[in-house]
């Protein structure tokens, strides 16, 4: 039986995918495009994330130290709040909606971001205003990873899924590389006067990020198809979004689930970020205060620090993968 799709909410017929080369390439084509999207969630966390503490003070003298701790926090917080939301959207209405929607408040967060020296008080407030609406727009990685799960077979699931976590640790490489790059602007930087924007160190990736995240909502608008596969590679039915069309298809089981495996995969992801968060808060005020850096070389220095950890946990990812084949 051969596959049709004509757009994402037409159900695609049970079968065998690789008889239709063109429904395989369109479903490798949506992945890829999770990739990137959750590669520039990834960049849009870390691409000021070495700045975040000059810029604060460079905007609110009266930011302390445990006020960047909040900062740093929002990002979190807002993404933890988001994800359930744009996960049970997503169950029920076409994944492109939340993807987009998403994305276009990270856009423009970022550029509230960037303008946030031009409101005249409460700086510090409005900077963790943004960062939380960045965190709500990070929000959609829930939506991602839902999406790659249910798109592949059981035996390119562990490919995939590591192919998606080396794009994430790639945003992480690129974020503070691009950060580290992007500090020779300077602090005065360039002027844009009929838009009143000061394209500096600090403004300059995160005008960066919102336009990785225009290019992001175009491929999601043009090339994302919804596609679900079971375990063993057939096409089955896609969501059907009205209640007169709707058609449920059993859940495969395969085995009982190990869910002391689960915890404990949980426990150790929560560890890795807790681990993170020192590099989040101190590792800028505290690179100053102990090697005398200016904000240029914090930021410089840091970015660099921070690509180098990235690449190491490239290199993990590839291990996983070709570990996980054997």
């Amino acid at each position: 039986m051969s596959l049709v799709e004509s757009n994402e909410n037409t159900p695609l017929l049970r079968g065998d995918i690789t008889s239709d080369g063109a429904a395989d390439r369109s479903r490798w084509r949506s992945i890829r495009v999770m990739y990137f999207t959750m590669f520039l969630s990834s960049v849009g966390f870390t691409i000021v994330i070495t700045s975040i503490w000059p810029y604060l003070k460079k905007n609110d003298e009266s930011a302390d130290a445990s006020f960047l701790g909040w900062v740093v926090a929002a990002y979190s917080l807002g993404q933890m709040v988001a994800s359930p939301l744009f996960g049970l959207w997503s169950n029920c209405r076409p994944r492109r909606e939340p993807l987009v929607c998403s994305i276009l408040i990270n856009v423009l967060a970022n550029i509230y971001y960037t303008y946030i020296y031009l409101i005249p008080s409460n700086n510090k407030i409005h900077m963790l205003l943004s960062r939380t609406l960045v965190g709500i727009g990070a929000g959609n990685v829930a939506v991602v990873r839902s999406y790659v799960a249910g798109a592949t077979s059981l035996t390119e699931r562990t490919s995939a899924m590591a192919n998606m976590s080396a794009c994430q640790a790639l945003g992480f490489i690129l974020g503070p590389a691009l950060q580290a790059a992007l500090s020779f602007i300077g602090e005065t930087g360039v002027k844009v006067n009929f838009i009143q924007l000061k394209v500096n160190m600090y403004t300059a990736p995160a005008l960066l990020a919102a336009c990785f995240g225009v290019i992001n909502i175009l491929l999601v608008i043009l090339v994302l198809r919804e596609h679900c596969v079971d375990d063993h590679g057939n096409h089955i039915s896609t969501i059907n979004y009205t209640p007169e069309e709707r058609v449920n298809v059993a859940p495969e089981v395969e085995g009982d689930i190990d869910h002391c495996a689960v915890f404990t995969s949980n426990i150790l992801f929560f560890v890795i970020l807790f681990i993170f968060a020192v590099f989040e808060t101190i590792s800028t005020p505290l690179s100053m205060d102990m090697f005398a850096w200016t904000r240029k070389e914090a930021v410089l220095y840091n970015g660099i620090i921070l690509a180098a950890i990235g690449f190491e946990s490239i290199l993990v990812f590839l291990v996983v993968k070709v570990v996980s084949k054997r």
